[in-house]
């Protein structure tokens, strides 16, 4: 099975309980997805995030009740997920521009979310910034030494990467001559799932050693196994790195024939990183393996 249909399973299961209470995790696990790559495909795919999708289609649903049943309006905003009418009324009235019972008494209509736009910066950025066709290379297990942080992505309602991630890299690279037996001009980023708490991930800021006698403290070591990654190069500023994932995730991994083996994602810099430069690059990695 491949991405696209596993993300289509999850998008059935959606459906099929719009009127029930539709927890995220369970929407992956009908996928056959970890919930994380499940929210970043889905977001990557649609510029919507996974809660914000669920939450459009249960109040679309209950305008069909509203048009098409005599169900009191209370109970339709309760199986909509709201708590009570009033907050159903706010976002109907958000998203509609009418309360549910002005729409009721409209009788025979179609009403339209709106329409999805295309981004047109993130077309100028695959056709200019992205190696569209990745190395697809063997990373020997290495060492690591660095600072950590948890934070929720864009996939995420709850999205702090932009408060939580400058941060930490200040902090780190204000502390690097503290790490002894450095391997030079290369540091990564490490994005994976936090295990103990869905939705969020942990972000490390990190630089690859040879040996650890000692670790500074408040810092950790990371090993990091042999893997096969797929990396992409991203030419332009860090903050727009977020484009070349989008294309990663939405483009290049349904239709490469391989599959994301859910260990951590890789951000590398090099020498030709600058952080204000619109020609600076980095490297984007993702562990991959074969589809059986």
């Amino acid at each position: 099975m491949d991405y696209l249909q596993q993300i289509q399973k999850g998008i059935d299961h959606i459906e099929e309980h719009l009127d029930d209470s539709i927890p995220l995790a369970q929407v992956a696990s009908a996928a056959g997805i970890s919930q994380w790559h499940f929210q970043r495909i889905f977001k990557a795919l649609t510029n919507e995030t996974l809660k914000a999708y669920i939450r459009s289609r249960r109040l679309a649903n209950s305008l069909d009740k509203l048009s098409t049943t005599d169900d009191r309006i209370i109970d339709i905003a309760i199986s909509a997920g709201f708590e009570s009418q009033e907050s159903f009324t706010r976002a109907f009235k958000k998203n509609f521009t009418m309360t549910p019972n002005e729409y009721r008494k409209l009788g025979n209509k179609h009403l339209f979310l709106k329409k999805v736009q295309l981004d047109a910066a993130y077309l100028r950025h695959i056709n200019n910034s992205i190696s569209l066709t990745p190395v697809i290379e063997t990373r020997k297990k290495c060492q690591l030494v660095g600072m950590k942080t948890c934070f929720y992505g864009v996939d995420s309602e709850k999205n702090n990467l932009a408060e939580k991630l400058p941060s930490l890299w200040d902090n780190f690279l204000d502390r690097i001559s503290e790490i002894s037996d450095i391997i030079p001009d290369i540091g990564y980023g490490i994005i994976q799932q936090n295990q103990h708490k869905a939705g969020q991930l942990e972000y490390y800021a990190a630089v690859e050693v040879s040996r650890i006698d000692t670790l500074p403290e408040h810092m950790l070591s990371i090993e990091m196994p042999e893997s096969t990654y797929a990396t992409f190069s991203h030419k332009g500023k860090v903050e727009n790195i977020n484009n070349t994932v989008n294309y990663i995730y939405s483009n290049w991994l349904l239709q490469s024939g391989m599959t994301h083996t859910y260990g951590a994602d890789l951000e590398i810099y090099g020498p030709d990183y600058h952080p204000c430069s619109d020609e600076s690059l980095i490297h984007y990695a993702i562990p991959v393996a074969r589809m059986t």
